[in-house]
């Protein structure tokens, strides 16, 4: 029996308005380029050239997103933390999106830095 997980693995059984959250943040990260998503064994990748961005959780009433950088970002408005990742000179930066105004101007700017 196969691990690999689905899309709607993630998604079944979620309330109707983080789905909304879901559908309207891919609709937004759509406008920009392609993007692929990967479901993986713990969470979903967001995939360009290659995975920029990782939604880690689907709440109740928001979505957390990770995006990785290989340096911090510390003037924003937008990531709830920035953490580094022990031994890597990469630094995650967590975003939850809570309503569709959060995916403004500054986080799409921060989206678009990540897909590259």
């Amino acid at each position: 029996m196969s691990e690999e997980k689905l899309l709607s693995d993630f998604l079944n059984g979620k309330t109707e308005y983080t789905l909304g959250l879901f559908r309207f943040f891919i609709d937004q990260l759509a406008e920009m380029g392609e993007v692929n998503l990967r479901p993986t064994k713990s969470m979903i990748a967001l995939e360009a050239k290659t995975s920029f961005a990782y939604i880690t959780q689907l709440g109740k009433n928001f979505i957390h997103v990770v995006i990785p950088f290989n340096r911090p970002y510390e003037d924003n408005l937008c990531f709830s933390k920035i953490a580094q990742v022990p031994g890597t000179k990469q630094y995650n930066h967590h975003l939850r999106i809570l309503f569709k105004e959060d995916i403004n101007e500054e986080v799409k700017g921060f989206l678009k830095l990540a897909m590259g």
